[in-house]
């Protein structure tokens, strides 16, 4: 079902209010909007200013929970959306067919929104994708699969190590955290049938883990398999280096509240969609996983206080049961969607530094992958300092699109240098719901990194610790 309408409602009144405060004549504000439902029960937001610049911004929604509402989006905030209206960018997105890890409908669904919009509109003179958390990867999917229909992409505290890796690395937590607190209990880390239940009672033994110093050391390590950043607030400063107390607060918050609903009750979606458990630990070494954490220092300050042996509770992990994937949903997951770095357009990458939902880490599982491709020169990646998932400012996302927009007018990439970056953002005025973060960082190795030539070795029956294969 296709519906059109022009609306000039309370949105255009939104409009005219934020133009007024960034000095840009109402008159710029007409907006055609198009709405309906495509052939799968997606529904569907085009909106198309007048004047038009010709430039549409493809928009990848994040993820939404299982049940939950499910709006089609054409922009990440209203904010950003207006701006981007009134200085002449089309914009549009579909709300995916499903909620969940809804990467396999996207992918369609996004598609079909673009020849939408070639069929209603007309042919942009440029395409970008952009979106956010789970839409990072589907941002990144696109330009894979159909790399002549887009100019380029703005992917944002994406799931860039693609669905195989991210998930793998939720059950290195999850089993690590059972292993130590539920060994031989209720909980289930993989093929959960009761979702809410599991998570209830993770959460309840979470509670008792964190009451006492020996379990607040465990669940330092178990975080610590996934680089879990010990900054949770970003209405907060960051915690000091040495402040253990302070990052293991901030990191029982982020499981709480974020990680334990994915890796103990959203799991149970995926594993439906996927027809079976996608995630493995065999093969895995626990204490040279480890060796790369990011959180090396606060574990070992935390067991020495506990009086507990960390190498003793490596052992009794490397030794604990291991879990073995399903091949055919591990087949499900490496299609929706693992990485293969060929892109042939130029990407700019945006992550937070205390993302503990998808940790920096993911660009450097993204990056080892476009250099394996031999695509580096299309990719360039930039961090804003501050605590969340997605938290950036309507300014820094419009800098980051500005960026990578001279890009596509010059050719050469520009400065990505912190305080040209912040000077940038500081000029967009009321944009600016928090002051300019961008800033220099290197992220550490993504601890369970798995691309497309990382399932071509295992395939070919070749394997390592930094990506073992799954062993049914």
């Amino acid at each position: 079902m296709l519906g059109k309408s022009v609306r000039f409602s309370y949105r255009l009144m939104l409009v005219f209010t934020l133009l007024l405060f960034l000095g840009v004549s109402p008159v710029q504000a007409a907006t055609t909007t198009l709405t309906g439902t495509l052939a799968d029960g997606a529904t569907y937001l085009i909106e198309v200013p007048s004047p038009w610049n010709g430039t549409l911004l493809l928009y990848n929604h994040m993820y939404f929970p299982p049940g939950g509402p499910n709006p089609a989006q054409d922009a990440p905030d209203p904010s950003t959306g207006v701006y981007l209206l009134a200085n002449g960018f089309a914009l549009a997105g579909s709300s995916y067919a499903n909620t969940g890890w809804a990467i396999h409908e996207a992918l369609t669904d996004q598609m079909a929104v673009l020849d939408l919009f070639l069929a209603q509109v007309g042919t942009p003179t440029r395409t970008i994708t952009w979106g956010h958390s789970m839409g990072g990867a589907v941002t990144a999917g696109l330009i894979q699969r159909h790399p002549d229909r887009f100019a380029g992409a703005l992917p944002m505290c994406g799931v860039l190590s693609g669905s195989v890796a991210v998930w793998n690395q939720g059950l290195d937590t999850a089993f690590a955290f059972k292993t130590f607190f539920d060994s031989g209990g209720d909980l289930k880390v993989v093929h959960i049938n009761d979702p809410m239940t599991n998570l209830g009672l993770a959460e309840q033994i979470l509670a008792t883990a964190n009451a006492t110093p020996q379990g607040r050391a465990r669940l330092a390590l178990a975080n610590a398999l996934t680089d879990l950043p010990g900054w949770f607030d970003p209405a907060s400063p960051e915690p000091a280096p040495d402040d253990f107390a302070a990052q293991a607060d901030n990191q029982f918050l982020w499981v709480q509240q974020v990680v334990y609903p994915f890796i103990f009750a959203f799991r149970g979606e995926l594993e439906f969609r996927a027809g079976g458990n996608p995630s493995w630990n065999t093969g895995v070494d626990y204490r040279v996983q480890f060796a790369h954490s990011a959180n090396q220092v606060e574990v070992l300050a935390l067991y020495a206080q506990a009086g507990l042996n960390l190498y003793d509770d490596l052992n009794t992990l490397n030794n604990a049961a291991r879990i073995a994937a399903d091949p055919g949903a591990v087949d499900y997951l490496q299609q929706n969607i693992t990485f293969d770095g060929n892109i042939h357009v130029p990407v700019l990458a945006m992550q937070t530094t205390g993302d503990g939902l998808v940790v920096p880490q993911a660009m450097d599982a993204y990056r080892r992958t476009v250099d394996e491709a031999g695509s580096q020169q299309f990719l360039r990646e930039v961090f804003v300092h501050r605590a969340g998932h997605c938290t950036f400012t309507p300014a820094e996302t419009v800098t980051a699109l500005s960026i990578l927009l001279a890009r596509l007018d010059t050719g050469q990439w520009p400065s990505l240098h912190a305080d040209t970056l912040n000077a940038q953002a500081a000029a967009l005025g009321p944009l600016n719901s928090a002051p300019p973060a961008f800033s220099l960082f290197h992220s550490a190795q993504f601890e369970r990194p798995f691309n497309a030539f990382d399932a071509a070795r295992c395939a070919a029956g070749h394997d390592n610790q930094e990506a073992p294969c799954n062993v049914p």
